[in-house]
């Protein structure tokens, strides 16, 4: 569950310690909590807050109002070149907003509209580490050598 507010720029080079991430991967980027003054978090809050979500109360720059707290995102269908993507942003561990996103791989793109352009760049990171991970199997990329 990424931070509502995060805007991913770049899949980390660093490997993250957590199992799964929230985006498939971890990512350096943009707080946009004040969509007119970007700012770059440091190492420790991409780790902490952006890349994991639920950052009230533990990030100096996260707002105190009734929005949500993270962002989860999960491909339901995957089938002839079209995914469905089901994203729910969350406040409290409850359900704040969700709905579905469809992406044409071929075109890639998302077909239909997000409801907004942060909730968009984060469903493209997660889409990009979805097809990476299908294309490149964990096994393949730690012993490159058995393709």
């Amino acid at each position: 569950m990424a931070c509502p507010y995060f805007y991913p720029q770049a899949r980390s080079e660093k490997k993250a310690k957590q199992p799964r991430l929230p985006l498939g991967d971890a990512y350096s980027g943009l707080c946009r909590v004040d969509p007119m003054r970007d700012w770059r978090p440091d190492e420790a809050l991409l780790r902490d807050c952006c890349n994991l979500g639920y950052a009230r109360g533990r990030c100096p720059r996260f707002p105190d109002e009734p929005g949500p707290d993270a962002t989860r995102f999960s491909v339901t269908s995957d089938q002839d070149g079209a995914l469905s993507v089901f994203y729910v942003s969350e406040r409290n561990h409850t359900a704040h907003e969700h709905g579905t996103l469809e992406y044409s791989v071929d075109a890639g793109k998302f077909l239909s509209d997000c409801p907004n352009q942060l909730l968009h760049k984060q469903a493209q990171a997660y889409v990009e580490s979805y097809l990476r991970r299908k294309h490149q199997p964990e096994h393949l990329a730690k012993n490159p050598h058995r393709r």
